[in-house]
């Protein structure tokens, strides 16, 4: 369990103990929230959707998420958002110097730049449903704009379909099976379409190792509602979107 740190209620003066919350980061490892000693806490008079979500980055993987913003209640009644340590800003990148000839890559043609969209907003999630909502404004994200939800679930466990993609959201504590994704590739198969596979409690060995093979994305979700890659398709789909 992390650490408490001390809190003052800017209404009352009382100092709270406050212990950061931990949450489960998409590689595995808990990521505690790191409050910042002696920052100044805000009271809370009014929510908004972009407040109340901060940048982390994992100690342990360098992953950077957005997570809920930690919140500190007192005995007067007052509600206060706790500051985190602020992320990095990373430096910039080298440019080469005037009049110099750039070095190609050393295999291949160059790499295309990754397609630059805003901040992803998460659908917080509690329900079944709440998964499949979450999946489906992540693909809008990725490009995908006419995502829209299968009326009745099929056999096949196609959840989602848009131009060029179906998707199977998996919200069940279990693994998903390796049946699963072959089914879902033999749909994306059918439709000419790309297979995207987001779980809720990540994926057997064989059935991870055949999505690898069939290039597949893969992704992970929590309960904040953000999906995360766990394989090398997933990561091309982030960095080159859809209809490159």
């Amino acid at each position: 369990m992390a650490d408490s740190v001390p809190v003052r209620c800017p209404t009352c003066r009382r100092e709270n103990a406050f212990t950061p919350p931990t949450f489960p980061c998409a590689c595995g490892a808990p990521l505690t929230l790191p409050v910042l000693r002696g920052g100044i806490p805000v009271e809370i008079l009014h929510r908004t959707w972009q407040s109340s979500w901060v940048e982390v980055r994992c100690e342990t993987c360098g992953r950077l998420d957005e997570w809920p913003a930690p919140e500190s209640g007192c005995a007067c009644g007052t509600v206060v958002r706790v500051p985190v340590v602020p992320v990095p800003t990373p430096p910039p990148p080298n440019l080469p110097a005037p009049g110099s000839t750039a070095a190609a890559p050393p295999n291949g043609p160059p790499r295309r730049p990754p397609v630059l969209r805003p901040a992803f907003r998460p659908v917080t999630i509690r329900t079944a449903g709440d998964c499949v909502t979450a999946a489906a404004q992540y693909l809008k994200w990725l490009g995908f704009t006419d995502i829209a939800r299968v009326p009745e679930r099929t056999a096949s466990g196609v959840d989602l379909r848009g131009s060029g993609v179906v998707a199977q959201v998996d919200p069940t504590t279990r693994a998903t099976k390796l049946r699963e994704i072959e089914c879902l590739w033999l749909n994306a198969l059918n439709d000419s379409a790309v297979a995207v596979c987001f779980s809720l409690a990540g994926y057997s060995r064989d059935a991870r190792a055949r999505a690898d093979a069939l290039h597949i994305p893969l992704f992970v979700m929590d309960l904040t509602g953000t999906p995360q890659p766990v394989n090398d398709p997933a990561d091309e789909l982030i960095r080159d979107g859809t209809g490159r």
